[in-house]
């Protein structure tokens, strides 16, 4: 990160001092070393901020798509030349290992170039009239100003969702990410700022929680992009100035269902990187695991041997990791109080449920599979967002449906099964905005990605994503007789 950026911020398509004079520092997961310290934005960098993107949308509004499609286009390009330094920052100040953080930003880039080509086919409709003499238009138009709540488990991906639809769709944004990876997007907008976006489309306030309620509660601000927790969700939702869309992505515990028809291989592959990857700390990784009691021993057995074999290691130091830290002590407390718990009711640690030896200096926890776990057990029920996996045998598809539907969670489940009977009834039967049929990538840029129930609401990815941005117009034309 370089000296101009840090403890500042990009607004007006400058790089500012904060009004508040408050730092934050920021500190990496592996060993609590302090990263950087930067600026605790404060109401007054808020509407600086706001102010900033309100005026530019009066202009980039009516840019031509083609145009913003240029944008992005080579926003995306310089992410790309830009991958290792952005990948660096992910992995020094959330731990995910530099393999998995390079993905990321790999990811980011495209989904640049993905919504650049969605720009220019923002399409309207011609509607028929019951009387001669009339037309009626359907126009889409912007929103307007964007306030985004981004999370630190994917400290870039999830910014760029929100960024490159929002400013496809003709929107100016103001983003606000978390105060654990801060540094890794001021580099993103390091790499805006060089790519030639006009000044105020994208601006950047740094912050704690104060921060985000200040922006989201900004009169000024026409839709609130969130992605986070469900009681940060919760909060948003009583602090947003009057009636404004939303959109918003929030927890996950996500279950996986294994029927007797299963490839057994292919399903433990499964397991193994949806629940381990990131240390586990995606929304939409596999929380619990319900297995077909016919398989059900094999299963954890191959399952607790794979994870074992798990390389666990700060990502900077062994690029090639399968697993860093998690983000931060909060995170790290809770997957000991889940696994503590489902030791003290009964269930057998299969491997992990410690902390690795000799990594105690930094936020490490072994990957861990639970066996005979139990629905009132926390692993079962609430989402941990940690390296840890609790596994439940069962019967008939009935009794399995019900308890993958059991919790308020309702973003994405897991199904591994040969049987096209049990493919399609459980893919109708589960209650999640998104269900993987012997795959675990629940989500991919050009489909519709979000939840139901309680995990949000709106959407991203794919059409839709760029839809959420647009507002409706009818424009009726009488022009004859």
């Amino acid at each position: 990160m370089t000296d101009e950026r840090t403890g500042r911020l990009y607004i007006n398509g400058n790089w500012v001092d904060s009004a508040s004079g408050r730092l934050l520092s920021v500190h990496n997961p592996a060993n609590l070393e302090l990263v950087a310290e930067v600026a605790d934005s404060d109401e007054r960098d808020v509407d600086l901020a706001v102010a900033a993107a309100c005026r530019a949308f009066e202009s980039w509004r009516w840019v031509n798509p083609s145009v913003r499609a240029g944008h992005l286009h080579a926003i995306g390009q310089r992410i790309a030349e830009s991958e290792r330094p952005l990948a660096e920052s992910i992995t020094r100040e959330m731990g995910k290992p530099l393999s998995e953080a390079l993905g990321e930003v790999r990811k980011l880039a495209k989904t640049f170039h993905f919504y650049a080509e969605e720009t220019t086919r923002t399409l309207g409709a011609i509607v028929p009239n019951e009387e001669d003499g009339f037309t009626s238009l359907v126009e889409r138009e912007p929103i307007g100003v964007v306030a985004a709540i981004s999370p630190w488990n994917y400290p870039l991906e999830l910014i760029g969702w929100k960024l490159a639809a929002s400013l496809g769709a003709g929107c100016t944004i103001v983003v606000k990410p978390s105060e654990y990876t801060p540094t890794s997007a001021i580099e993103l907008f390091g790499c805006l700022a060089a790519s030639g976006l006009p000044a105020g489309v994208a601006n950047l306030v740094t912050g704690s929680g104060e921060t985000g309620r200040a922006l989201v509660a900004h009169p000024a601000v026409n839709k609130v992009a969130f992605t986070g927790s469900s009681d940060t969700g919760a909060a948003i939702v009583k602090t947003v100035a009057g009636v404004k869309p939303m959109s918003m992505e929030l927890g996950g515990n996500c279950p996986m269902i294994v029927t007797e028809h299963a490839d057994l291989t292919g399903a433990v592959n499964g397991a193994l990187r949806r629940s381990f990857r990131n240390a586990g700390q995606i929304c939409i990784a596999i929380n619990r695991a319900y297995v077909h009691a016919d398989r059900y021993e094999e299963f954890t057995q191959r399952l607790a041997s794979a994870a074992d074999r798990l390389v666990v290691a700060d990502g900077l130091v062994k690029e090639d990791a399968d697993m860093g830290p998690v983000a931060n002590a909060e995170i790290l407390e809770k997957v000991e109080r889940h696994v503590d718990d489902a030791r003290a009711k009964g269930a057998r640690v299969r491997c992990g449920g410690r902390r690795p030896a000799g990594m105690e200096s930094g936020y490490f926890y072994a990957p861990t599979v639970l066996a005979d776990c139990t629905q009132d057990m926390l692993v079962m029920h609430e989402e941990t967002f940690g390296p840890a996996l609790g596994v439940a045998a069962y019967r008939s598809l009935d009794e399995v449906v019900e308890l993958a539907n059991s919790t308020p969670a309702g973003l994405a489940a897991y199904v591994y099964t040969e049987n096209l009977t049990e493919t399609f009834a459980l893919g109708r039967r589960l209650d999640f905005g998104n269900v993987a049929v012997n795959n675990v990538d629940a989500g991919i840029i050009n489909a519709p990605y979000g939840g139901r129930k309680g995990s949000g609401y709106g959407y991203e990815h794919g059409r839709e994503g760029l839809d959420g941005y647009l507002q409706l117009k009818h424009l009726r034309i009488r022009h004859g007789a």
